[in-house]
This record gives structure tokens, sequence and C-alpha cells, in this order.
């Protein structure tokens, strides 16, 4: 599938891997249209398998329902040839949702042997963007080492652990909040994360004065009483 129309934005690439999160994805995809953020998005053969077993519709019928957006464009992770192959397409930078930790590997190394880790590299090379949601746990050394040689050539990791400050009381909540977070990754000004989802402080109900106001030595006591 070709892009569909030239916009003043740009776009910002999403890919999806066979890593869980496959809802996170969808969501990502979502609030950027409804933005009417240019998409383009591929997906690996591994994702469309964890998007089967993860999600209450095929990924067919979403990638149709987006389709009919003008933002949205389309590859195959075979297609290495797709514009957003080449650093001389310029995009707003990319988003891995969810990110397994076969695609963290090949990334971390520039494997670049499917669009999506095609694409990957070629924004890591233009100093663009790129944020990475990968699933795993427990973590290896292995996948450890991976995640820390992206994050020093500028990467995110952004690790799906749930900000239970927030008290998310639903999944749906919870994969607002990483979409949410991986949008404002990307463009902190055009996505920038709502007052729902921001830390207000443990001052917000004045435990952090109470706190404030103790010696150190009532505060060890406290602890030795509890």
């Amino acid at each position: 599938m070709q892009m569909q129309r030239e916009s003043t934005q740009l776009p910002v690439i999403v890919g999806i891997s066979g890593g869980s999160g496959a809802a996170i994805a969808k969501r990502i995809i979502d609030s950027l249209l409804e933005a009417d953020t240019p998409v383009v998005c591929t997906i690996t053969s591994g994702g469309r398998q964890v998007w089967a077993q993860e999600m209450d519709e095929p990924f067919s019928r979403a990638l149709d329902e987006w389709s009919a957006n003008d933002c949205f464009s389309f590859y195959t992770s075979r297609q290495l040839g797709a514009p957003i192959a080449s650093g001389g397409i310029p995009t707003r930078g990319m988003i891995v949702a969810a990110c397994s930790m076969a695609t963290v590997a090949a990334i971390s190394v520039g494997l670049g042997d499917n669009l999506l880790r095609r694409a990957a590299d070629v924004t890591i090379k233009e100093r663009r963007p790129l944020v990475l949601i990968p699933r795993e746990s427990p973590l290896s050394a292995i996948h450890l080492d991976n995640m820390k040689r992206l994050a020093e050539v500028g990467a995110m990791i952004l690790m799906p652990a749930p900000a239970f400050y927030l008290k998310p009381r639903t999944v749906d909540e919870i994969v607002d909040y990483f979409a949410a977070r991986a949008l404002n990754a990307i463009d902190a000004t055009t996505f920038p994360l709502p007052a729902s989802l921001q830390y207000e402080g443990l001052g917000s109900h004045g435990a952090l004065n109470q706190l404030a106001d103790k010696e150190p030595e009532d505060m060890e006591f406290e602890e030795e009483e509890s």
C-alpha cells in the first residue's frame, strides 16, 4: 500500500512485533489518527499471531478500519522497498509496540532483515525519536545488554510497567497510560501528557508536607513502632 496523501505533518511510524501488548499498538494508532497525524504502520508475522491471540478482532479488521483514513499507510514487513526503509523519507519518529526481545536484539545490532527492523535502524541513524515498548519478564542479562545498547544511541526504552500511583482500575486505563507516554516521547509539544496521567506528588494529599516536617529520628521511630 502506498502512502495515500501528502500532509504538512510528518508521519509517525508504528511497528508491531511479536511482543505481548497488541492493545497498546492499537491505542497508539487510534490516537494518532484521531489527532489527524499521519501513520505508517508495519507488522511482523509474530505481531499478527499475538494480535490474533490478544485482541477481540483480527488484525485485518483493524487494518480495514485504519485504511479508511487518508492519514494511514501500511506496508507488510516483507516490503523492504517501502519508503520508510530509507532515511531520505522524513518522519517524526517511530514507536515499536510491543517490541519482542528478538526485535530488540536485531535492532541493537543493526540487523534490518524486515521492514520494521530496517525502519528502526533508519530512525536511529537519522537521529529521530525511537520508542521501544519491550515486553518480557523476567529480563535476562542478554535482554538488558541489548536494551542498554539501544538506550546509549538515543532510543527510549518504555517498559510497560503500570503507574500504580495513578491507581488504575482497568486494563484499558493502563493501555491508555502507555499509549500516551509513547506519543509524548515522540513529541511532547504535540502530544502533551494529559493532566489525569501526570504524577501530582505526595503533597496532593498533604502527605509530602507531613513527612517533610518530621525529623529523621521521628520517622525511624515510627517505622520501628509499625
